[in-house]
């Protein structure tokens, strides 16, 4: 994964959507459903979204480089849905390999991070060590709190139902605010009271505000961009990039 200058694209600077709104003739097959969407951000989570920005490749790829032929010739387009059926039931991946597609992705930190895990692509990520930071972090919705613990719940309920087919259990652990799910080392168990989402979320707030104001005082700027004192100089982004939290947003392309 590059660490290089990002431009601060975010997905919606009028000079670059002018851009991506023009039109120009092509001799390559498109993919109509694909175009439809092309550069349009779809929103996720508080700040974050995913758009297409570019792809390679369509069906025709596939099946034409699955029969090694240059050309859909007469075959039909049913005959063409059964082999790519026929690929993916066998595992046959490198047919597939042969179309592209290149996504513009905001997530947070800690998201990306889980995601690069899993790589199979060409990513250049937003860089904190040439570029600022702003102050955009993930909090999550309420609901959103509910709904984990209600699906731990009922894994818990599952494995008490098929005691056989899960280890052992382990021996419980105090009950508070961050008790270890006995079947999840990721997660808790029980339903969070009202005041303990409130609790948890102005916590998450809090914390994450509070250390976007000590990155920049480490920058020596104010919200502006401007100098905080003229008698000191701050110290390099890429240091002072440590203090924030991984629930903080970067953005990647990702190819693949």
């Amino acid at each position: 994964m590059n660490d290089a200058p990002d431009s601060g694209e975010t997905g919606g600077e009028p000079a670059v959507r002018s851009e991506w709104e023009a039109t120009a003739p092509t001799r390559r097959e498109t993919v109509p459903a694909l175009e439809e969407i092309l550069n349009e951000p779809f929103k996720v989570l508080d700040h974050g979204f995913v758009r297409v920005v570019d792809y390679m490749g369509s069906d025709n790829a596939i099946v034409q480089a699955a029969r090694v032929s240059y050309g859909k010739g007469t075959k039909r387009s049913s005959t063409d849905a059964a082999l790519i059926r026929y690929l993916l039931r066998h595992r046959h991946t490198t047919p597939f390999e042969m179309c592209e597609i290149k996504l513009h992705i905001k997530l947070p930190i800690f998201v990306a991070r889980q995601w690069i895990r899993h790589r199979t692509a060409n990513v250049n990520e937003y860089s904190a060590r040439y570029s600022k930071m702003d102050r955009e972090y993930y909090i999550p919705d309420p609901e959103h709190l509910q709904a984990l613990l209600e699906e731990r719940n009922r894994q818990r309920r599952e494995r008490e139902a098929w005691p056989d087919l899960f280890e052992p259990r382990q021996p419980e652990e105090p009950a508070t605010l961050a008790a270890q799910s006995d079947m999840n080392r990721q997660g808790r168990e029980g339903r969070l009271t009202a005041a303990e989402v409130h609790d948890s979320l102005s916590r998450l707030d809090w914390v994450s505000s509070r250390t976007y104001g000590v990155y920049k005082n480490l920058l020596n700027e104010d919200e502006d961009g401007e100098k905080i004192r003229e008698d000191r100089s701050g110290i390099a982004r890429e240091l002072a990039r440590s203090v924030l939290p991984v629930n903080y947003y970067t953005q990647f392309y990702w190819k693949c």
